[in-house]
């Protein structure tokens, strides 16, 4: 359970002003079809984090142990200090005449592709060796972050502290590279 309770809290924290939530602000606010943005949000997370979480798995079996705590604990850190940087939606959304459904999952998958959230999920795989839970964990913390945006829109985003919320996840990554990096053999540095 550690692996999905791990992975879904700090993707919530993580994704709070991220281009995604900002993207699903825009996305509500222009396709108004909220019940079908957030289906196209899961299952574009759901394909994009098996892909990350597919790829994590693989690596994990392909690097020695301690080279692995060490690339997982520092990427970690690297999460934490890219988390502190805000992030912009600085494109302007264009969508062709469509299916909200599929524009939704488009503009979604094409968004976290080299987003730290996808970055963190083969970096979750990689440690816990648990694809399906952190998969699902990561997931939910997307959901978690982008349900509000869709419902409420840019009225939450101006009451919720954003600042203080990407420092408090950029600590939690933090501490979660320093604890990964702690379990590394005696002796090796």
């Amino acid at each position: 359970m550690e692996p999905f309770l791990v992975s879904a809290g700090l993707v919530a924290l993580a994704e709070m002003g991220d281009k995604t939530q900002l993207l699903s602000f825009v996305l509500a606010a222009r396709l108004r079809k909220p019940w079908t943005t957030l289906a196209g949000i899961l299952v574009a997370t759901l394909l994009n984090h098996a892909l990350a979480g597919g790829l994590g798995y693989l690596l994990a079996g392909w690097i020695s142990p301690t080279t692995l705590i060490w690339i997982t604990g520092l990427a970690f850190v690297g999460f934490g200090l890219w988390t502190l940087h805000p992030d912009s939606l600085d494109e302007e959304l264009k969508l062709r005449e469509g299916s909200v459904f599929v524009a939704t999952v488009f503009a979604f998958f094409v968004a976290e592709m080299a987003d730290k959230t996808q970055f963190a999920t083969i970096a979750l795989v990689a440690r816990f060796q648990e694809p399906v839970q952190v998969v699902l964990g990561t997931t939910l913390g997307m959901l978690a972050a982008n349900i509000p945006a869709v419902w409420l829109g840019d009225k939450l985003a101006h009451r919720v502290p954003m600042k203080a919320v990407r420092i408090i996840a950029a600590l939690l990554f933090i501490a979660m590279g320093a604890v990964t990096l702690m379990g590394l053999p005696e002796g090796v540095s």
